[in-house]
C-alpha cells in the first residue's frame, strides 16, 4: 500500500470525528441535566435519556454500515438496541421509575459490554475504554437487579454514565479529529 493510499484511507477513517464529539456533547448534557434535575419527573428524565439514547442509536447504525469500522455486526446490534430503548423512553415516559430503571439498566450493560469488547480490540485508550466500561456494566447491573432503588439514585447512575460515555467519546473524537489533521499534513 503506498503512502498516499494510506493517508486517503486514514482521513476516510477519521472523517467521521465529529459524530463523536456531537453524540459526546450530547451525552455530557444529558448527564448533567439528569444530575442536576433528579427532583424532576420521570418523564423528563425519561425523554432526556430517550432521545439520548435513540441519537446514539442512529449514530451507531450509521457507522455499522461505514467498511471503516471494526466489528460491524456488534456495532449494529448495539445501534437497534440503542434506537429501541431511545423510542420506548420517549413513547412512553410515564410507565414508572420501574420500567425506565429497567431500560436504562439494560441498555447501560450493552453498552458496557461492547465497550469492553472492543477496548481489547484497541490499543489507544484502552485502560480509559475499560474503565468506562466497568461502570456502565456496575450501574446497569445495579439497576436492573434492583429496579425499585428510587429515581435519586437512578438519577445519579445514569447521571455519571452519560457524562463518562460523553467524556469516552469526546476524547474519541477529538483523538480522531487530531489523527485526520495529521494525515491531511502529510
Amino acid at each position: 500500500m503506498s503512502n498516499g493510499t494510506f493517508t486517503a484511507e486514514l482521513r476516510g477513517w477519521t472523517s467521521g470525528w465529529w459524530l463523536l464529539l456531537l453524540v459526546g456533547t450530547l451525552s455530557v448534557i444529558a448527564g448533567v441535566i439528569i444530575l442536576f434535575k433528579p427532583s424532576e419527573s420521570l418523564a423528563t428524565l425519561a425523554v432526556i435519556a430517550g432521545i439520548f439514547v435513540l441519537v446514539d442509536g442512529i449514530v451507531e447504525l450509521t457507522a455499522s454500515f461505514s467498511r471503516q469500522t471494526q466489528s460491524r455486526g456488534l456495532v449494529a446490534v448495539l445501534g437497534v438496541l440503542s434506537a429501541i430503548v431511545g423510542i420506548l423512553l420517549i413513547r412512553h415516559p410515564i410507565s414508572g421509575v420501574v420500567a425506565v430503571a429497567l431500560l436504562i439498566g439494560i441498555w447501560l450493560v450493552a453498552v458496557g459490554v461492547v465497550r469492553l469488547a472492543l477496548a481489547f480490540e484497541f490499543r489507544e485508550g484502552r485502560a480509559w475504554n475499560i474503565v468506562v466500561a466497568a461502570v456502565e456494566i456496575i450501574a446497569g447491573i445495579v439497576i436492573v437487579s434492583s429496579p425499585d432503588i428510587g429515581f435519586a439514585t437512578l438519577a445519579v447512575l445514569a447521571g455519571i454514565a452519560f457524562i463518562l460515555n460523553g467524556i469516552g467519546l469526546l476524547g474519541l473524537g477529538w483523538s480522531l479529529h487530531s489523527l485526520g489533521q495529521q494525515a491531511a499534513a502529510d
